[in-house]
Formats: structure tokens, sequence, C-alpha cells
């Protein structure tokens, strides 16, 4: 089975490095490279192209400039794979911040781009799959919290034990076909809007 074309944004102001970096994509095969070399409108360019993997390329970045590839970086939701030819700690913590999957120091080397992108790709995913899992997980836990609350607020109000409350919860969701958190969220809601979290 054919491997899908691998689409590469390659960010370099410097045309002879775009160059080099463009030669050593094309040579391994099965890639589409589409090289920028002026900043200006960059998140809409990005959003046109639409590429699977960008890279950037700073000779000898300051600040400001590092500053702006980071934002680009977290807002961008693809795998960067980031080269410069020197940078300090204080950089490379700010990159891994703001989610860079590769930042290579003084590696623009031909032969090492496509193993620095495949890298940066895995990493990019592992990454994403964390990060949903995260959010699942506090999604799961702030409805486990809410279904308790509406139970403590049906035991309170009603008298009811632990058990009834929750089964009065998913009768009630079974009822009106909606989840038990939605019913649970619904209920917290009104007793706050009723004052309702009291006794009375």
């Amino acid at each position: 089975m054919a491997q899908a074309t691998l689409n590469i944004l390659v960010i370099d102001a410097n045309r002879i490095r775009a160059s080099i970096i463009e030669e050593g994509l094309r040579e391994t095969g099965g890639v589409r490279v589409t090289v920028l070399d002026d900043v200006n409108g960059l998140m809409r360019r990005i959003a046109e192209i639409d590429p699977d993997v960008v890279v950037i390329d700073l000779e000898s970045p300051n600040r400001d400039t590092l500053e702006h590839m980071f934002q680009l970086s977290r807002a961008v939701k693809r795998p960067v794979a980031m080269f410069v030819d020197s940078t300090d700690q204080r950089s490379i913590e700010a990159a891994i911040d703001a989610g860079v999957a590769a930042y290579v120091v003084d590696g623009l080397k031909k032969e090492r781009i496509r193993p620095v992108l495949d890298t940066a790709i895995t990493r990019f995913k592992a990454f994403e799959r964390l990060r949903r899992e995260l959010e699942v997980a506090k999604g799961e836990l702030t409805e486990r919290k809410c279904i308790e609350r509406a139970k403590g607020i049906l035991m309170r109000t009603r008298g009811l034990s632990e058990e009834q409350a929750y089964a009065l919860l998913r009768k009630t969701a079974m009822n009106q076909s909606r989840r038990i958190a939605e019913i649970a969220e619904s209920l917290v809601t009104a007793a706050g809007l009723l004052g309702g979290e009291v006794d009375g």
C-alpha cells in the first residue's frame, strides 16, 4: 500500500538554507514541500497550506523572533520542528513549553532532516493523545463531582439515601434519554437558582 504524501511547510527567511532542507526532504520521497521566506501573514498562509508538519529554520534568532515562533507553534496545532544555529537553556525550555516537538541546535544536515521530522510527528501525536486523555479525565471528574452534589441535594431535600438519590437520577435520565451527568447538572443549577442547596 502506498504511503500518503507528507505535506511539509518550511519557514526560512534564508533561501539557500531553505533549499538545503527542501532538497533533503525531497530525496526521502513521499513528500510535498512548500517554502515560505516571508513571515508576514504566516497564520493565514499556514491555514491555506494545511501542512502535516511545520519546519522552522532560524539562523541566529533574537528573543523576539523566537517568542514569535513559539507563539506560532502553540497556535498551529501541528508538529513543529525547529532548527537553530545556537541557543541557550531558556530558549530550550521556552520551546518545550510552546510544544515544539523537535528543537535541533546546529543540526541542519540534509540527511538528518527526515529522521528529525519523523521524531517530531511521533512526539506530537503522543503529546496530543496525552492531552486528549487528560481532557477526558478532567471532564469525567467534573461530572462525578456534579453527580455527588446532585445526590446530596436530593438526600437533603427529599430525605433519600445515597442509593435512592442515585437511582432517582438514573431513572430521570433514562426517562428523558439524557445522561445522568446532564440531569445532575440541571438539578445543581436549579438548586443554585432557587437557593435549594440548603435544607428546606
